[in-house]
């Protein structure tokens, strides 16, 4: 693999859905995330854009998610 090819898989996004995320990462529940969500206004998640919307379909780009959780600014956010 060359580094052009190697930069794209690096800058892959990953979008899933509130049960994909939690099935894939025990230490979170489906009711947590979805309050997250839920607040998003408020707790910072919506300007990280980490959310995206299809129609009704939530989507999270999970490494915004992973970042913003990272940055702290999810203390106090539920």
């Amino acid at each position: 693999m060359n580094t052009q090819q190697a930069e794209v898989v690096q800058t892959a996004l990953v979008y899933l859905t509130v049960n994909q995320l939690c099935e894939n990462h025990k230490a979170f529940k489906t009711g947590g995330i979805r309050a997250l969500i839920f607040n998003e206004d408020k707790n910072g998640l919506a300007k990280s854009g980490a959310i995206v919307r299809m129609g009704r379909k939530v989507l999270i780009n999970q490494q915004r998610f992973f970042e913003w959780l990272e940055s702290g600014q999810s203390n106090g956010a539920v």
